[in-house]
């Protein structure tokens, strides 16, 4: 999540539209898969959509599937997975190109998908999560994929978390074998905290990159935000009347694999708000405060991560100490979606202790 509501669609429509969908004609050819990875990114991204066999052009500075998951993506293909980038742009439309001097810029890609399945990254979860939704009825309906292991960076998470609550109350055939947030706000974002007055400039504890980054969300926020920093709070996430709690027990009978980074740290910081990745707390990232009725069963890791090569970039350190595209990450996600069939049958709440 970089820079941060767009009206909720409403599930009637995302019905409609997924009935729609369950009786067009299949212009592609059925995939002898019916498994998929759908990696979905964050908050104020453009993310291409991309199938197992077509993305964007690799090499000359642009990156196959964005700035986000490119890595990720090819990793997930070279260990056999059937892996979908979901699109995502950060104003309404259809994904269009960045500009070539953006961070992980993309060109030449497949023909993206109508703006009904695309998420506005820069808008409200749950209108997300309904994109999403009618994003997975595509996959179900044009290459005939039954059961998704949902990835999520950043406010990616939250859209997946959004999704499958839809689909469960439309009693989708689409099954959800796991899901993995990787620095998700589950319960707010630094910046964003600070931005809604919940936080003051002490939460960053004297480490120059949170002070610099807090101070110049509000200009963020006025530029380009459509709804999204608000939900990366407390305030809205949290309590009895919050959006966790509004999910109620969709996540019930689905493994949660929980990252998160913890590059900047400071002695004697709040540990809700530190160790975090420069965008999210491991606190929030773990969604500590998240109780198990909302999420009965989860694992967790954490890594000395930054949150995104933005942030890596920026901070003068190697792409791979970005959560998006270090190999021992890659490797979690890719071993919590191999897991996915014998999880629950594991202890809750491995690796789930602060170090």
């Amino acid at each position: 999540m970089k820079r941060l509501v767009f009206p909720v669609i409403g599930l009637t429509l995302i019905l409609a539209g997924y009935l729609s969908l369950a009786t067009s004609s299949n212009s592609n050819a059925a995939s002898s898969q019916t498994r998929a990875v759908v990696l979905v990114s964050g908050g104020a991204l453009r993310t291409p959509f991309t199938t197992p066999t077509h993305a964007c052009m690799d090499g000359d500075g642009f990156l196959a599937a964005g700035s986000t998951y490119t890595a990720l993506r090819k990793y997930l293909l070279e260990k056999g997975k059937q892996v979908f980038t979901a699109p995502a742009m950060d104003d309404w439309g259809i994904v269009k190109e960045p500009s070539k001097d953006s961070i992980g810029p993309f060109t030449d890609c497949a023909p993206q998908l109508p703006e009904s399945m695309t998420i506005m990254s820069t808008g409200d979860w749950n209108a997300g999560g309904e994109r999403l939704a009618r994003f997975l009825g595509y996959l179900h309906t044009q290459y005939g994929i039954t059961d998704v292991d949902l990835v999520g960076h950043s406010n990616g998470g939250m859209w997946d978390r959004a999704a499958i609550k839809v689909l469960k109350d439309i009693n989708s055939p689409i099954r959800v074998r796991s899901l993995t947030t990787i620095s998700s706000p589950h319960t707010g974002a630094t910046a964003p905290r600070f931005h809604a007055g919940e936080i003051n400039i002490s939460a960053c504890a004297g480490v120059a990159f949170c002070e610099r980054s807090v101070k110049g969300w509000a200009e963020l926020v006025k530029a380009a935000d459509k709804g999204l920093s608000a939900e990366n709070t407390v305030k809205f996430t949290s309590g009895p009347d919050g959006w966790n709690a509004a999910q109620g027990d969709a996540l019930r009978g689905i493994p949660v694999t929980l990252l998160g980074g913890t590059y900047f740290q400071a002695a004697g910081g709040d540990p809700s708000l530190l160790p975090y990745d420069g965008t999210v707390p491991l606190f929030s990232a773990w969604a500590q405060d998240v109780p198990s009725e909302i999420i009965p069963w989860r694992a967790c890791w954490q890594g000395s991560l930054v949150h995104w090569i933005g942030w890596s970039d920026q901070v003068g350190i190697p792409r791979d100490m970005s959560i998006t595209d270090n190999p021992e990450a890659m490797a979690q996600v890719n071993r919590a979606i191999d897991e996915a069939d014998i999880a629950l049958e594991q202890p809750d709440r491995q690796g789930c202790q602060a170090e």
